[in-house]
């Protein structure tokens, strides 16, 4: 025990954890600690309320008789016994001490109470069963998490694709309460007046805590036991959003380091879905303030596929927000990142598909100038993605219906293609991209190619003029140096 309260060490407690009291529940007191700086407190139980008997307290895990095999007047007294045995917490990783056999009966005895309460008994356990069920899924699942893999080694967080996920090892016992805690929200029978009283938001900043697990198993968990509370219990909502939101500005502008911005992504994407119109003001700030700068972080690639939908679900809610969206890229659009570049293209092209005329030609001359730049990378797969978006009829449209504005500034870059890039699939499609501007306005084509060629045409004399000055500079050097020699 003492190595383990060595290992976890000293740390600040969170402000989900503030003014609590300290542990002093019998059962909870197996707590262990893995790391000191991620986590929540273990909170601990009160005693029950008067409305049920309480039980004995146990000192140990106890096999217990199944729910059928008792009369249903003893059924609450059995189920308060149940979730005291439940409250025993087991080091997974401790080799010595197994405990093979309390483990396994408080395994069943989870599997036991995710049936009872499958099976609609939540409208029939009293209030201070509830009560004392929330406390027994509090004492198992906030707990202080292990460390990253970036604070043992020191690296950037890698591509999850490419690693294999840290998989927590009590993870037997722990989907079980997850698993309860579920059938408990999303239980018809669950009365929210009363449910409330113990999913509070102390309960729901502790379980937001928990999506830095780098578990994906129960980051899924997490991700759907949130989702499903911001749907039944209406008076969290405006709280949950502002608790997201915070874990988004930590993570944007001190850390860039969170395992389940993803997950939290997903739960808003659905929310964003539902979002009346017209739409709030605070809705709005939330994509400029949050939203759009979740683009800057490096790791985005891990969270993009979310980020894009939210974004687009913004845009296709609301038209006008696409010049907003697409000014906030053209923000954070990468410079040296690729892989990121590629990933921007992708989005734009998705924000531009639900771009109408009028907010698109308050953004083109700026897109468009930073697209043209895209066409002339070196990587082939960006330039490739930014001529792509050619392939796209109503992105085509917009242009077609813009191009005495668009051409001018996209032809040098396409241009510059044909003359120099080293790619043989760019040169091909920008030689359509070409032919396809010809047949939209011949007139216009040849007036770009005219001006085109006026100003390489200028731009050579001017190179030919520094050349010359220079020459003549390294003449009259060389002059004034064989003139001192003579002299000299």
């Amino acid at each position: 025990m003492f190595k383990k309260i060595m290992k976890g060490g000293h740390r600040k407690p969170s402000k989900s954890e503030a003014n609590e009291p300290p542990s002093s529940y019998g059962p909870g007191s197996n707590v262990v600690v893995s790391h000191a700086s991620r986590g929540a407190l273990v909170p601990s139980p009160s005693p029950v309320t008067a409305t049920t008997p309480q039980p004995p307290v146990m000192t140990s895990v106890e096999p217990l008789p199944l729910f059928r095999d008792v009369p249903v007047s003893e059924r609450q007294a059995l189920f308060l016994r149940k979730l005291q045995n439940c409250c025993f917490l087991f080091d997974f990783t401790d080799t010595v001490k197994n405990n093979a056999r309390e483990k396994e009966i408080k395994r069943q005895t989870l599997l036991e109470l995710v049936d009872f309460i499958q099976s609609g008994a939540s409208k029939i356990i009293s209030e201070s069963c509830q009560e004392e069920m929330i406390k027994m899924v509090s004492v198992n699942i906030f707990r202080c998490l292990p460390p990253g893999s970036h604070e043992n080694t020191g690296q950037e967080p890698a591509d999850p694709e490419e690693e294999e996920p840290y998989l927590e090892p009590s993870w037997p016992h722990l989907q079980l309460v997850y698993e309860l805690l579920l059938r408990y929200v999303v239980s018809t029978d669950t009365d929210t007046k009363v449910a409330k009283r113990y999913i509070h938001h102390s309960f729901v900043l502790k379980l937001l805590d928990l999506f830095d697990s780098e578990d994906p198993r129960e980051r899924e968990y997490l991700k759907t036991i949130l989702h499903r509370i911001y749907g039944k219990f209406m008076v969290h909502r405006p709280f949950i959003r502002k608790a997201i939101n915070n874990i988004f500005y930590r993570f944007i502008y001190e850390t860039e380091r969170h395992s389940g911005i993803g997950e939290l992504l997903e739960i808003l994407g659905s929310i964003i879905n539902g979002f009346a119109l017209p739409m709030k003001e605070e809705h709005k700030l939330f994509l400029i303030r949050v939203l759009i700068p979740l683009h800057k972080p490096k790791p985005i690639a891990i969270y993009h596929q979310q980020l894009s939908y939210c974004i687009v679900q913004f845009v296709e809610k609301d038209y006008k927000l696409a010049d907003t969206v697409i000014r906030g890229l053209l923000k954070y659009w990468p410079v040296t990142n690729c892989t990121k570049e590629n990933l921007f293209l992708g989005e734009l092209e998705e924000v531009l598909e639900a771009t109408q005329p009028v907010e698109f030609q308050r953004c083109m001359v700026h897109l468009f100038q930073q697209i043209g730049r895209s066409l002339n990378s070196s990587h082939f797969q960006v330039a490739e993605r930014a001529l792509f978006l050619w392939n796209n009829e109503h992105i085509v449209g917009l242009i077609a219906q813009n191009r005495g504005v668009i051409l001018p500034i996209i032809y040098p870059a396409l241009e510059k293609n044909i003359q120099s890039h080293w790619n043989q699939a760019v040169h091909g499609l920008t030689e359509n991209i070409k032919k396809m501007f010809m047949e939209m306005d011949p007139e216009l084509f040849e007036e770009c190619q005219r001006q085109y060629e006026e100003k390489q045409a200028k731009s050579k004399d001017v190179e030919e003029q520094r050349l010359l000055s220079w020459k003549r500079l390294a003449e009259a050097a060389a002059e004034r140096e064989e003139d001192h020699m003579i002299t000299s």
